[in-house]
């Protein structure tokens, strides 16, 4: 019973963690010569992120996302689960640059140094949810909101 179990938990874990698209939209394509990939040119900026007071409507949707697509992965403490947790990740990593995690996430691993030294530290590449600009955006409220 307990095999059975974990089995179904594992299974679990897999789909939530993505991995069912596989599309390199967004990712940047290597130089010629094995000379690292220049960054996508539609990667957001500091520009577009604007922040004001925490909106609770956003919010509420981006823990809803949180719940489906997140959370496997992820804490809402500080604690490390397979992905860094969120609480105060905001004092460590810039909105734009979380924003461009959730968006452009393969292109940031193939291009980004913070990105590609969380990788080495969690062992594990996180995967394209395909979540739009404004899901990101919603996600981030709620990071802010923890």
């Amino acid at each position: 019973m307990l095999k059975g179990f974990g089995l179904v938990t594992i299974l679990a874990l897999a789909m939530a963690c993505g991995g069912g698209d596989t599309s390199t939209e967004g990712a940047s394509t290597p130089a010629p010569g094995g000379a690292p990939a220049a960054p996508p040119t539609d990667l957001i900026t500091a520009d577009q992120v604007k922040l004001g007071e925490i909106d609770p409507g956003m919010v509420a949707k981006g823990k809803e996302l949180y719940d489906v697509k997140c959370q496997a992965c992820h804490s809402t403490g500080t604690n490390r689960v397979v992905g860094p947790g969120w609480k105060n990740l905001l004092d460590q990593r810039k909105p734009e640059w979380i924003m461009n995690m959730i968006v452009h996430t393969d292109a940031m691993l193939e291009t980004d140094p913070e990105a590609q030294a969380m990788l080495e530290e969690c062992l594990v590449r996180m995967p394209n949810q395909n979540l739009s600009v404004d899901d990101a955006r919603n996600v981030l409220e709620f990071i802010r909101s923890l």
